[in-house]
């Protein structure tokens, strides 16, 4: 695990020694990525500069150096992530003749493609990865993106340079990188609140797409040269959800439990190779539980000792899950820490946001996985997480409860919807929440709920519950949201239901965009590496083939996970409501955060950077204030909050 960056020079005759100098530069920005050791590296034949920030986890000896050039001297690399499979992928290289100096996976990596070449190696890899790839004998730089793209990797031009890196930080450190602002893409963060890819909030720059190479020839590029459209999939998601379609789990359900144990097992298995101390998160969720019973299976089948889980309280019992982590703990017996954290502790990682996530970002549980990484840095390097089961086996409320909502309201006409829809939004929230005490925030989803029965059809619920603002031509004058792969029609997958489309959606935009980019800027920010299970091509793959009632039964969602947890906990000790890892921005921004919020949305302010609409925001805070539209207007709110603290960080004093 690491940071990488670089840049590749189209200037006739540049300074060797500058070159050196400015890649320094840019790694040291991303120096939190890896702590432990860096290098530098550049061709003697092309102004081509490599370098990285290591984070030691396999192979802590100088074996493991990076930038690594091949046995053949034709590649160099440099590498971030991990390869799961890297030990039977060396065994068959073995066979084959290969010599292997290390034990590193990077390694391995690199003598996979001198022996099978970059496209098949991919094909046999089984990872995260962002990868620079750099072929002397062709004068090609290949860069590569896992498959969900749980590593970050960015590209894109400063004058005639192409930089990259895995964080945009190093692009501010090049002297010849001048950040301008696209507002068509302001426009797509507050759409979604998030950047999708392959775009990047800059001009000229952009994120490689999850699953795809992009490879480029020295010879042939010129400077500017836009480069979304070079990106080739090497793992087509749409194809892999087709293929399951197609070819259907067609055995029983018992038979279909015991093999997604038995994948998920191994993918499990595979995450916990580490020389570094090593644990899992913990919510007491479906998840975390289901993967952390599997860590503890395997630790007593090893004779190893109990695993370590990590987990993060609050007072407010309605954001509070440590009090189920504990007892999923004491069940399985691990060795369990957890921390609760005060609404100061969480409020003062605010300031840090916009250098932890340097592109605007509005996910406001990215504050407790900050505190949760931070903390259980303080013991492990490695941890594994839940993520990922719930776009694949419908986790969320909008894969069940949606669906089935709209099966029983989508014939009535939309007029009388609508009338409905006002009667059950003027409910008051407390009024909800007394009706049901044991059920945590259950006046706001009632709200939620009752604003989506008012919209016309599937698409537009689809459309409102991913997103922030839903009227961005107004919020960005002149802004023109750019096609993305969610709404792109050569990126859709055939014959799907309405819970399946939302989970594709989620899978295809959500979980990169949004989730992958929140767990590794928080851990990487203090060095921690996270590692997804639930997260592998084979399990996703195998996911898609089964039918929708083996993953959602009524309005339970991840029924498969559920059947296989119970084998290890008591279901009394993980089935209840979803609570999502959120913070109380709602209260937060009508108290202790009022003052700085004010501050960023002053009108003054916003009109002088004259990229949003100062009257719509003013508005929807004047609503806050008062208390009308309070979730809506928190949502919208602190995607805006998120972008003006990026820009007094990024952007004051640029040209």
């Amino acid at each position: 695990m690491c940071g990488i960056t670089g840049y590749l020079s189209l200037e006739t005759a540049p300074d060797r020694g500058a070159m050196t100098a400015h890649a320094m530069a840019m790694q040291t920005a991303i120096a939190h990525r890896g702590p432990d050791d860096f290098g530098l590296w550049q061709d003697p034949d092309v102004p081509l500069v490599l370098a990285q920030r290591r984070l030691a986890v396999i192979d802590l000896s100088p074996g493991g150096h990076q930038p690594m050039i091949s046995h053949s001297g034709r590649h160099a690399v440099i590498f971030n992530g991990e390869i799961y499979n890297y030990r039977d992928l060396k065994s068959d290289l073995q066979n084959q003749g290969r010599i292997f100096r290390s034990e590193s996976d990077t390694e391995v990596l690199l003598e996979a493609i001198e022996t099978w070449g970059l496209e098949h190696a991919l094909t046999r890899i089984s990872g995260m990865f962002a990868i620079v790839l750099w072929d002397k004998q062709t004068r090609t730089i290949h860069f590569v993106r896992d498959r969900f793209g749980k590593k970050p990797l960015y590209i894109g031009w400063a004058g005639q340079n192409l930089l990259f890196s895995s964080e945009l930080k190093s692009f501010h450190a090049h002297p010849a990188f001048v950040p301008q602002i696209n507002p068509d893409i302001v426009a797509l963060y507050m759409r979604y609140g998030y950047v999708c890819a392959p775009y990047a909030i800059f001009t000229q720059v952009w994120q490689l797409l999850p699953g795809t190479c992009l490879s480029l020839s020295v010879d042939h590029l010129s400077p500017g040269q836009a480069l979304p459209e070079k990106m080739v999939a090497f793992w087509h998601f749409p194809s892999v959800v087709n293929s399951g379609k197609q070819n259907p789990f067609v055995q029983n359900e018992t038979e279909a439990t015991a093999q997604f144990e038995s994948l998920l097992t191994e993918c499990v298995e595979q995450r916990m190779i580490s020389d570094v101390p090593l644990g899992a998160f913990l919510s007491g969720g479906i998840d975390s539980s289901l993967v952390v019973a599997l860590m503890q299976k395997i630790a007593t089948a090893q004779k190893q000792a109990a695993v370590k889980t990590f987990s993060i309280g609050f007072h407010e019992k309605s954001y509070d899950e440590a009090t189920h982590a504990k007892a999923v703990a004491a069940h399985l017996g691990t060795d369990h820490r957890e921390f609760y954290v005060s609404a100061q502790d969480a409020l003062n990682v605010i300031p840090q946001l916009p250098d932890i996530y340097d592109e605007p970002f509005a996910d406001s549980s990215q504050i407790p996985t900050y505190l949760l990484s931070k903390l259980a840095r303080e013991h492990v390097t490695v941890a594994l997480t839940g993520d990922g089961g719930d776009e694949i086996l419908g986790g969320y409320q909008r894969h069940t409860h949606i669906p089935a909502v709209w099966r029983k309201i989508g014939w009535m006409p939309a007029i009388l919807r609508r009338a409905a829809s006002g009667i059950a939004h003027s409910i008051p929230e407390k009024i909800y929440n007394a009706l049901h005490p044991g059920y945590p925030q259950f006046g706001r989803r009632m709200h939620r709920l009752a604003y989506l029965v008012g919209l016309k059809n599937p698409v537009d619920v689809y459309a409102y519950l991913v997103g922030a603002w839903p009227q961005v031509d107004k919020l960005v004058p002149g802004g023109q949201i750019p096609l993305i792969p969610l709404c792109d029609p050569d990126w859709q997958a055939e014959g799907l239901n309405f819970a399946e489309k939302m989970m594709y959606g989620d899978s295809l935009s959500y979980r990169p965009n949004d989730l992958m980019v929140k767990v590794d800027r928080a851990s990487m920010a203090v060095a921690l590496e996270t590692r997804a299970p639930l997260m592998d091509h084979t399990l996703a793959e195998f996911a898609w083939t089964l039918p929708h009632d083996m993953k959602v039964k009524g309005m339970t969602g991840k029924w498969i996970l559920r059947q296989i947890l119970k084998q290890y906990v008591p279901s009394s000790l993980y089935e209840r409501p979803k609570m999502g890892f959120g913070v109380p921005v709602n209260e937060w921004l009508r108290g202790s955060l009022k003052s700085w919020a004010g501050d960023l949305l002053s009108s003054e302010r916003i009109r002088a950077q004259g990229l949003l609409n100062p009257d719509l925001i003013q508005t929807a805070w004047d609503n806050h204030q008062k208390g009308i539209v309070v979730d809506a207007n928190a949502t919208q709110l602190w995607s805006v909050l998120m972008f003006q603290a990026w820009y007094d960080r990024w952007m004051k004093g640029s040209s």
